[in-house]
């Protein structure tokens, strides 16, 4: 076999990812009215999105209909050459289908054309080809056409792919905002994992009802050292008469009342509290509640409703575990 010097490896791998931004670059000024519509159709679609492609256009489909699916439009890959044997079932009238191929006359998805027809469902084409079979019967045309791939044989499908798979992104993040997809939504889709964990609220992580250190103003200190003690958070919530948060009391402050006197037992919550503690709403990101907490220099904060009523605690300890950082 013949060795290549490492140089000319490096010059090789190099024209690769030369020729390959070069496809994604051209797109930016091949964009128009056509992507505006395709965006439309897409957003106007009150079914499925269904992507479809043979080959290595497959694999970038699938990845297509999964980037869709986790930002809020739902869509599934669907292998031409399965669904001219009993799959086109799952095809209906309110879909929309995105159908790639770089040539536009790909015998499988050029079978598929009568009967998405047919059935009624719009049908958005990704071709290098505009004027092909496919570019042709789309409802919508894209053209994803490239100068050269990057496979120094010319053959192997390099740069049309990575183009292919730029602009399907394109379609997903331009689809998301015009859907008005927020970061809400997206943690709710993401609820697994480290990317999960990074979207976790405050809710998921606080001690909320029974767990949650209470006490009132008018407590007396042997049940603050005991509600502290079996809550095993480091601090208790105080509240007043109607229920609302007053303050809190924390070993801290615990410490720094011994420090001045010792006849601390016929004290109340009320009277060694500190008054307008740091809250937080249990929406707030838990990694933002972190990002407070370490800011603040404390270990706990109290999460509260609109009405100062406590929902929960959360404890820094408890994110940490979560793996955020």
């Amino acid at each position: 076999m013949h060795k290549v010097p490492a140089a000319s490896m490096l010059d090789l791998a190099r024209t690769v990812l030369r020729t390959e931004a070069a496809a994604i670059l051209r797109l930016v000024d091949t964009l128009g009215e056509e992507f505006e519509r395709a965006i439309e159709t897409l957003f106007e679609c009150r079914g499925r999105v269904i992507v479809t492609g043979m080959g290595k256009s497959g694999i970038i489909c699938r990845k297509i209909a999964a980037t869709l699916s986790s930002t809020g439009t739902p869509a599934f890959f669907l292998h031409p050459a399965e669904a001219i044997h009993g799959d086109l079932g799952a095809l209906k009238d309110d879909d929309v289908v995105i159908a790639m191929s770089r040539s536009g006359e790909t015998e499988e998805v050029i079978r598929l054309l009568e009967s998405i027809r047919r059935i009624g469902a719009r049908l958005i084409a990704i071709t290098g080809e505009r004027l092909s079979t496919l570019g042709k019967a789309a409802d919508v045309t894209l053209d994803c056409g490239i100068s050269e791939e990057a496979c120094p044989l010319k053959l192997a499908p390099t740069a049309s792919t990575t183009a292919a798979l730029a602009l399907g992104d394109a379609l997903a993040m331009t689809l998301l905002v015009r859907k008005g997809f927020r970061e809400d939504d997206f943690a709710s889709l993401h609820p697994g994992g480290r990317l999960g964990r990074r979207l976790m609220r405050v809710e998921q992580a606080m001690h909320a009802a029974d767990a949650a250190p209470i006490v009132r103003v008018s407590t007396l200190m042997p049940e603050i050292f005991h509600e502290m003690s079996s809550k095993r958070l480091g601090m208790t919530c105080v509240i007043d008469e109607d229920g609302r948060l007053a303050g809190v009391f924390t070993d801290g402050d615990l410490r720094r009342l011994l420090t001045k006197t010792t006849d601390v037992l016929r004290l109340t919550a009320g009277q060694v509290m500190t008054r307008n503690p740091i809250t937080i709403d249990r929406r707030l990101l838990a990694v933002e509640a972190l990002k407070l907490m370490e800011a603040r220099k404390v270990t706990s904060v109290v999460v509260v409703d609109e009405d100062r009523r406590i929902e929960g605690v959360v404890h820094l300890h408890d994110l940490w575990r979560t793996q955020m950082v």
